[in-house]
């Protein structure tokens, strides 16, 4: 799009008395490229000039991936701040803070609903909720969308984005690794196909788990992947790694990934994905 068609589109907002430049433009983190607000949107949020994928939430993977009259599910309810946890704030005030921002009851929502009418449940962590870290809440979450799509014979189709397991809970945490982990082989034990999409980042606990453990492996271009960072591994090893060695595009080089697919792309693949795996949506 020129910057004449840019200026244009944007003239209706401008004539708003709220509009301000940062509810009118948004600039690309890769290549700061300035961007008009409806364009990055309409974009899916991805930058028309460098291709750089944005951090989206639930709603927006929701939306796009899944046919119109999805069914959102209840979010768990879990025992809030079990440790009495307090660092620079209280653990209930980052909750309530999270909660504020995003709109959402914790970091994963599960939604049951199709794709081209082919049903399945779906899950989208929101790294926007306290970096998506996962808890009591997003295992409880995870084995909810599990039960779902064993209880309706479909899929379970997670996209993962987090910085790894919630420290305000400690132990309790940890032990969603094992439990989301027992709950892919109830799904597998029914037959029923695990489908993994990796956003940026996912990384700690959850690549430990439950990331790394599907039937299919997709990943979004430049995903950041793994599980420590880089400069705590090269610390620990003593060596120099290999530039972009936890990028989505390296793991797809050395086996780690069964595809790289733009977001854009995203809905066709799943579809053709759920065909090859399910008898159903085969016949």
């Amino acid at each position: 799009m020129s910057w004449i068609n840019r200026v244009r589109n944007a003239l209706p907002f401008m004539a708003k008395k709220e509009t301000t430049a940062e509810t009118l433009w948004h600039k690309c983190p890769s290549c700061a490229e300035m961007i008009f607000i409806k364009e990055w949107e309409d974009n899916l949020s991805v930058c028309p000039r460098c291709d750089h994928h944005g951090r989206i939430g639930p709603s927006e993977r929701f939306e796009h991936i899944l046919d119109a009259g999805f069914i959102l599910l209840p979010t768990p309810q879990v025992q809030e701040d079990p440790l009495k946890f307090r660092d620079s704030k209280r653990y209930p005030d980052r909750i309530k803070a999270a909660r504020a921002t995003t709109g959402d009851q914790d970091a994963l929502i599960n939604a049951r609903g199709a794709i081209d009418d082919v049903p399945l449940v779906m899950g989208v962590q929101n790294f926007a909720y306290m970096g998506g870290s996962m808890g009591m809440g997003v295992g409880a979450a995870f084995i909810q969308g599990v039960n779902e799509a064993i209880a309706h014979k479909c899929p379970y189709v997670i996209f993962t984005a987090a910085g790894g397991a919630r420290m305000q809970e400690g132990i309790l945490s940890l032990m969603q690794m094992p439990r989301s982990t027992v709950a892919i082989r109830k799904l597998h034990a029914a037959g029923l196909p695990y489908i993994v999409v990796l956003t940026d980042p996912t990384t700690g606990g959850v690549t430990a788990s439950y990331a790394m453990l599907g039937d299919i492996q997709i990943a979004e271009p430049n995903a950041l992947i793994g599980f420590a960072g880089q400069r705590v591994i090269e610390s620990t090893i003593r060596e120099k790694l290999p530039e972009g060695f936890q990028r989505a595009e390296y793991l797809l080089e050395h086996g780690m990934l069964d595809m790289v697919v733009h977001r854009s792309d995203l809905r066709d693949t799943l579809a053709r994905v759920i065909g090859y795996l399910t008898p159903r949506a085969a016949a």
